[in-house]
């Protein structure tokens, strides 16, 4: 190698290869420039790409869920027991009869069933007439035939001439129920006393999935 040669040579700053190469972006006359290394700028352009694909992604999915109607979107209650089985085993009839259906059956056990308040409840005139909003009362009437439906089954030893609602405890109302609510009640079997007749029960009333009532409650067989 020549003496020029070498001395140009020398003349070069050293670098590593293993230092990574920097990288100065200026964006406009007015910002700021930043000086990154070519790795760094990988990484960045490496996860702008899979947060445009995440991003994207849930465009998609959106737009997906906004082409399907309203009214297809959301699934109708199941239906275990209609209100025709309802009112075989019941003996509660019009206006007293406060279950529509039962979505989550267990004889002896526990049941789930809905009761759908609408305007023309022939309690809504006159609570109130301005504010439409269930009594209370019959929260807890509607809960009580739900229990009823637990236990007035033969295999259960209960008959629909000789279950009655006998008491509650604990009730709390946690907020109002008004007409357009679809009131979903489940009531659970806590203790059963066979030998007199004395069924204690839990029961928690819903709307949209918020806790609207609770109490316990207790049923007791006999003759009138």
């Amino acid at each position: 190698m020549s003496a020029t040669s070498s001395s140009l040579m020398s003349l070069a700053p050293a670098q590593s290869l293993s230092q990574p190469r920097r990288v100065k972006l200026v964006q406009s006359p007015t910002s700021l420039s930043v000086s990154l290394p070519i790795s760094r700028m990988l990484c960045l352009k490496s996860n702008h790409q899979r947060n445009l694909f995440a991003c994207c992604s849930l465009n998609v999915q959106d737009s997906a869920g906004q082409d399907t109607p309203i009214e297809k979107r959301y699934p109708a209650f199941p239906t275990v027991m209609d209100i025709n089985q309802i009112r075989e085993i019941l003996p509660h009839r019009f206006p007293f009869l406060l279950v529509d259906r039962v979505i989550e059956y267990n004889p002896g056990v526990s049941a789930v069933a809905i009761k759908n308040v609408t305007i023309n409840d022939n309690f809504f005139p006159g609570h109130f007439p301005e504010r439409p909003i269930m009594p209370g009362v019959l929260m807890i009437e509607a809960m009580a035939q739900v229990g009823g439906l637990v236990m007035l089954q033969p295999e259960v030893g209960g008959s629909r001439d000789s279950f009655f609602f006998a008491g509650i405890d604990k009730v709390r109302f946690r907020k109002p129920v008004i007409a357009g609510d679809t009131l979903v009640m489940r009531m659970t079997l806590i203790k059963f006393q066979k030998r007199f007749g004395i069924a204690k029960m839990e029961g928690k009333a819903y709307v949209g999935g918020d806790l609207v009532c609770e109490g316990e409650f207790l049923m007791a067989s006999g003759s009138v």
